[in-house]
């Protein structure tokens, strides 16, 4: 269902790919997101009383949060009740006009609502469906409600993460659910191209992604390992097992540097900027194994050095010697600091907070495509600003149909 394309200026590369989100909270709004940072007009379903619950998260002011308008950036929003005929018809009309389908209802909700790929594709049989769950479309765990935390914990991630002598940690971000939006971003494009190549596409055009698969696949040799050599990783902190040195060290000024010195040719230029020869012409040192053993010594000599200068100078003589290192950032710090301004990933836009317009600093777009940069039109937008306009150019509905929804309070 792709629109025309103008290619005028920086064409975008998905311009004119139509995708339609039923999706909330993180994971599919995620992909959907990618999405429409490049071109793609994005249209998302939100329930009529309050929207996506996301709208509320992290919220201390205002009526909308900011990660939602985050992650709703470059989107319309449409107010339909799923759970009524009419929501779900009005569904079914928008969904014949678009390329992406993307939803993470638990297993059979979209059946259940007559909404299926089955349905879907029988009104478009070109729409690809990309289709979040924590535990995928099939096997015994199929039907378990499941959000990113239960997915970062069966895959074995929160097993891993924290200190040892303390319950499993997380990461600070949702990274269950912005790996699996990832890889269904992934999978929708893969469908895609293979069909522009005109190669066989199959009977099925749906994209299966488990939470729990997302970020069992970033644990590298974790089940290997245990196979291969009976390790069980466990919590290590801020360090990496076997990955000597590497980690956070304190400076002079209290601020933090984490540094990576565990390659060979990394670690002999991280020694000498220390100040230390004598580790740097150590033979038996240039071995993954033999720095592992020797990791309290290693790690004592670089403390000592970053704690005898502020954080500015031990970061001007890492990059002097060529060693990977980089500050301990908080959010003031990224956004004012010059390289992410120049490379435009902090983006300022303006939001309505308490009936009073603002600048508000957010997040820029990923990948950088010399080119084909994508864009942040608007942040997130109000519920359902963008229900009559996709109504009536999508659905064919009147405005006495679109009346009869009865929507006019989120309007």
């Amino acid at each position: 269902m792709t629109q025309e394309i103008s290619l005028e200026g920086n064409s975008l590369p998905l311009q004119g790919i139509r995708v339609l989100e039923l999706g909330s909270f993180i994971a599919a709004p995620f992909a959907a997101r990618l999405f429409g940072d490049f071109g793609a007009e994005v249209i998302k379903i939100e329930k009529p009383q309050g929207g996506d619950e996301l709208r509320d998260w992290r919220k201390t002011r205002g009526t909308t949060s900011m990660l939602f308008r985050t992650i709703g950036r470059n989107k319309k929003s449409v107010a339909l009740d799923l759970r009524s005929e009419a929501g779900r018809k009005a569904v079914k009309k928008i969904a014949a006009q678009c390329d992406v389908v993307i939803e993470n209802f638990r297993p059979g909700t979209l059946e259940k609502w007559g909404l299926g790929p089955d349905v879907l594709q029988e009104l478009n049989p070109d729409v690809v469906m990309v289709r979040i769950s924590g535990y995928g479309q099939t096997g015994p765990y199929k039907n378990r409600a499941g959000f990113g935390s239960s997915a970062e914990s069966f895959a074995g991630l929160r097993y891993i993460t924290g200190e040892p002598d303390r319950p499993a940690g997380r990461a600070a971000a949702s990274m269950g659910d912005t790996v699996a939006g990832l890889y269904g971003v992934i999978g929708a494009l893969m469908l895609m191209l293979q069909k522009a190549r005109g190669l066989p596409t199959g009977t099925s055009q749906v994209v299966d992604v488990a939470l729990y698969e997302g970020v069992f696949s970033l644990l590298e040799s974790l089940v290997p390992d245990y196979d291969a050599y009976g390790m069980i990783r466990q919590r290590t902190g801020g360090a990496l097992p076997g990955v000597v040195p590497t980690g956070s060290y304190l400076c002079q000024d209290n601020l933090e540097v984490v540094i990576g010195g565990n390659s060979n040719s990394v670690f002999v230029r991280l020694m000498r900027a220390i100040g230390r020869e004598d580790l740097a012409e150590d033979e038996s040192l240039l071995a993954t194994e033999a720095r592992g053993a020797r990791e309290e010594e290693l790690n004592g000599a670089i403390s000592a050095w970053t704690g005898s200068a502020p954080l500015a100078e031990i970061l001007d003589k890492l990059d002097e010697a060529g060693v990977p290192a980089g500050p301990v950032y908080d959010a003031p710090s990224i956004a004012v600091d010059k390289h992410y301004l120049a490379r435009d990933m902090i983006q300022t836009h303006e939001v309505v907070i308490e009936n009073e317009p603002e600048l508000i600093r957010f997040p820029g777009v990923v990948p950088k495509i010399p080119g084909h940069e994508g864009r942040v039109k608007w942040v997130g937008p109000e519920l359902g600003q963008h229900t009559d306009e996709v109504l009536r150019e999508l659905a064919g509905m009147t405005a006495d149909e679109i009346a009869g929804l009865g929507l006019q309070e989120v309007r």
